[in-house]
């Protein structure tokens, strides 16, 4: 939530804040680009810390960078303040940006395999809701009291997230949910402090058994990038979510720039355009997560009518019975991109159309909640698979799948101004509907060849294996 809605609440403003410090618009959208490159880079090394270090310490540090760097932007002067913002909007960004695969993490630790395409759906229909709504209050915020108020409105809220879950979240990954430490240890790390109240042992001062001490070691960025060169399908699912990401990342800061200049819009009515892409991609995020789930349970019926199963094993990997036989995963979680991946291409050039001929700003509107509605579909199928295939490095493997989407976002952004200055503006949208017309052979490939590529994998992890022993 925090990624998106950090991400987009200031676009509303981007013209004030380039006049009141005294810099051209293309060096404030500098920030959006930098921002996406830090958060593609930073989940490098948180995504392998909350997998190994627990997800709650984690999570405290994060919002901690988070909230200073807010504070310090509300206080920017005007004189001399762009590199301030350039360097505070990335530590921003460093805050927030492990945020999602964190939540992946602790999806992976309370959820089944047959219950997480629902709770995908949930966690990516937050983001969307945050990144419908930050526009709207940050057009708000700067129509009323100027751009400054958005950022103190950001130190509100992480400071509370962070009282919240200092005070009430637990750690929650399996190897260190029973994690204590006597009174003099640094239990308070990975327990909150309302179930540390709630500890009558801990209440009538007795020493509590503890575990071994668990080994720290520096994170390591290049454990998420050993995830996409040994798995074949994992890269895939990965190069999907790039994709999609570049176009819509796109597409949003195209409402923020082009819509404004065309239709002469306020900075509310500047925060309000991006209210149908987020209705689109919360209502898109919650039904593929719902059909996801109810699709897995029919497959996994009918299997084992079929064949006789009782049961199929989910704990340590894809889902397989005992005698061996395996759920067709690829084929069960992504049924239904390729029409999604069709509703964006032909969205993205009848945006572009919309915009060239000046259609009226209703049917730019809908055509952004039709969009809106097929990536984030997307992305849940995505994420849900991603998360399958790799359920014991859940965080890191979004870590490397959140790099490359900040990647392909961030390039995405930087090549829409030259693009938009070279071609009309359905030329250039139809460039990004040819960049979003790659998921079609991404799909096919995962589908057909996910199985096999899995089967690989574990025998190549067996061998491993006996080598190590």
């Amino acid at each position: 939530m925090f990624l998106a809605l950090n991400g987009l609440i200031y676009f509303p403003s981007l013209t004030l804040i380039s006049s009141d410090l005294s810099v051209s618009l293309q060096s404030v959208q500098l920030t959006i680009t930098s921002s996406l490159v830090v958060a593609g880079l930073v989940p490098a090394f948180t995504g392998d810390m909350a997998d190994n270090l627990g997800r709650r310490p984690v999570y405290l540090v994060m919002f901690s960078l988070m909230i200073c760097a807010n504070l310090g932007i509300a206080l920017l002067p005007n004189m001399n303040g762009y590199i301030g913002l350039l360097v505070l909007r990335m530590l921003q960004s460093a805050g927030s940006s492990g945020m999602l695969g964190f939540a992946y993490g602790v999806l992976v630790d309370i959820a089944e395999v047959d219950e997480r395409g629902g709770f995908v759906g949930v966690l990516l229909l937050m983001a969307d809701v945050a990144a419908s709504v930050g526009p709207v209050v940050g057009g708000g915020l700067t129509q009323l009291f100027g751009w400054r108020a958005i950022f103190w409105f950001l130190v509100i809220l992480t400071g509370t997230h962070f009282i919240g879950m200092f005070l009430f979240f637990p750690e929650t990954s399996q190897t260190l949910g029973n994690y204590t430490i006597d009174h003099k240890g640094w239990g308070i790390i990975y327990k909150s402090v309302w179930r540390i109240i709630q500890d009558k042992d801990r209440k009538a001062g007795k020493k509590l058994l503890t575990q071994a001490p668990r080994k720290l070691r520096l994170p390591n960025p290049l454990a998420c990038l050993s995830i996409l060169l040994h798995s074949k399908g994992s890269l895939t699912v990965v190069a999907l979510n790039a994709v999609n990401s570049a176009v819509k990342a796109a597409m949003q800061a195209v409402l923020g720039a082009q819509c404004v200049k065309i239709y002469g819009l306020t900075y509310l009515q500047a925060g309000l355009i991006y209210i149908p892409s987020g209705l689109g991609g919360s209502l898109g995020a919650y039904a593929a997560g719902r059909f996801v789930d109810w699709n897995y349970n029919q497959w996994q019926a009918e299997m084992m009518a079929r064949t006789g199963i009782s049961s199929f094993d989910d704990k340590e990997g894809p889902p397989i019975s005992a005698t061996g036989v395996e759920l067709p995963l690829e084929r069960i979680r992504l049924r239904g991109l390729h029409l999604l991946s069709l509703f964006t291409v032909l969205g993205l050039v009848g945006f572009g159309l919309a915009l060239e001929f000046r259609a009226h700003i209703s049917i730019m509107l809908v055509l952004q909640l039709l969009m809106g509605a097929s990536t984030a579909a997307s992305f849940t199928l995505c994420g849900t698979l991603l998360t399958d295939l790799n359920p014991t490095k859940s965080a890191t493997a979004q870590a490397a799948d959140n790099m490359a989407r900040c990647t392909s976002a961030a390039g995405a952004v930087a090549a829409l101004q030259p693009l938009f200055a070279s071609f009309r503006p359905a030329r250039a949208c139809v460039v990004y509907g040819s960049v979003a017309a790659l998921c079609f052979p991404l799909g096919w490939l995962l589908e057909r060849m996910g199985g096999s590529w899995r089967s690989q994998s574990a025998v190549k992890n067996r061998r491993m294996t006996q080598t190590a022993g």
